[in-house]
């Protein structure tokens, strides 16, 4: 049998209410076959690495440089989480600390679903006809039918793909750009119609009713979405955002809503969070926001710690971790 480990989760350092379901997920998933400990962030930090062989840090946000190193002895620090923009990744390549994140395939149905409500909400105009209800008035607004529309993807990895599943049945069109290569037999199975590369990001932008963004934030992709590429798009064409805030320039993006250049958004991310809800995004007919909960179901919670569990087993048995993004 493999290994008994010395585990330390790191919670959420500013949101305590987070640990349930998170951290209480991953200690029915860790708990039963190692030793598990929950960090004291009211306590001295290197008492509390000693013999620490897997570090759980939630989101990566809660890690710090005192911390790696602190943990000499660790084999594995593991994110619980998808992004890691925020995390110090830099720094802990110069430890020679193994990394792992739990990637899009463990939050993406939660994504897909919620990438879904966005578009429904947008094209049936839920806000205008809260307002009519609200008003006394019935049978309005007129709103739009998916089926026909153009549904256009930037990026096409996990989450993209789970949308893709659940568009298809509405009869909408299917695009998308990836700098992976996308088989022709996936292009079928999943019912695109244009499949492209990064150099038809344009086109895409362009041709699309409903744009949605499924990229990791890098230096390349931050405001992948800017003033020009907005005026690029149709006026009527809406904007979904359940990756990364910082993807769009939300100034631009404000600016184009305003002035009529845009049908609407649906916004999960935020350059800045939490945001300034003083901003007329917050305040517009034609833009539904959350406050980043598109990746929150239990579903999400079971599978990144389970996620986290099997990377443990693997390191208790002498190999080296899955998604490592430190190589």
């Amino acid at each position: 049998m493999p290994d008994r480990l010395n585990v330390l989760f790191l919670p959420h350092p500013a949101i305590p209410s987070l640990f349930r379901p998170w951290g209480e997920d991953v200690i029915a998933a860790v708990d039963k076959r190692h030793n598990m400990r929950i960090m004291d962030y009211s306590a001295p930090i290197p008492p509390q690495f000693e013999g620490v062989d897997v570090v759980i840090d939630h989101g990566g946000s809660a890690g710090s440089r005192e911390m790696v190193d602190a943990a000499t002895s660790a084999r594995l620090w593991q994110i619980l989480g998808t992004g890691f923009d925020h995390f110090d990744l830099d720094y802990w390549k110069t430890k020679g600390m193994p990394v792992a994140n739990c990637p899009g395939a463990f939050s993406a149905v939660a994504l897909a679903e919620y990438a879904m409500m966005f578009i429904l909400m947008l094209a049936r105009r839920y806000p205008d006809a809260r307002t009519a209800l609200e008003a006394g008035r019935l049978y309005e607004p007129m709103s739009l039918g998916l089926e026909g529309l153009q549904l256009g993807f930037i990026g096409f990895g996990a989450s993209a793909i789970e949308v893709a599943r659940r568009a298809r049945p509405f009869g909408m069109k299917l695009a998308a750009i990836d700098i992976r290569d996308v088989s022709e037999d996936e292009q079928r199975e999943f019912g695109l119609s244009f499949m492209g590369g990064p150099d038809a990001l344009d086109r895409v932008v362009a041709e699309s009713d409903v744009l949605s963004l499924h990229l990791h934030l890098n230096a390349e992709t931050r405001h992948i979405i800017n003033a020009d590429r907005l005026a690029k798009m149709k006026p009527t064409a809406f904007l979904i955002n359940v990756a990364r805030g910082a993807l769009v320039d939300e100034d631009a993006l404000t600016k184009a809503l305003v002035d009529g250049k845009l049908g609407g958004a649906g916004i999960d991310a935020y350059s800045q969070e939490p945001p300034d809800l003083l901003s007329p995004l917050f305040h517009l007919q034609n833009v539904i926001t959350t406050p980043h909960t598109s990746g929150i179901t239990n579903g999400t919670s079971r599978k990144r710690a389970q996620c986290a569990a099997d990377n443990i087993e693997r390191v208790a048995a002498g190999l080296d971790p899955s998604y490592r993004i430190d190589m």
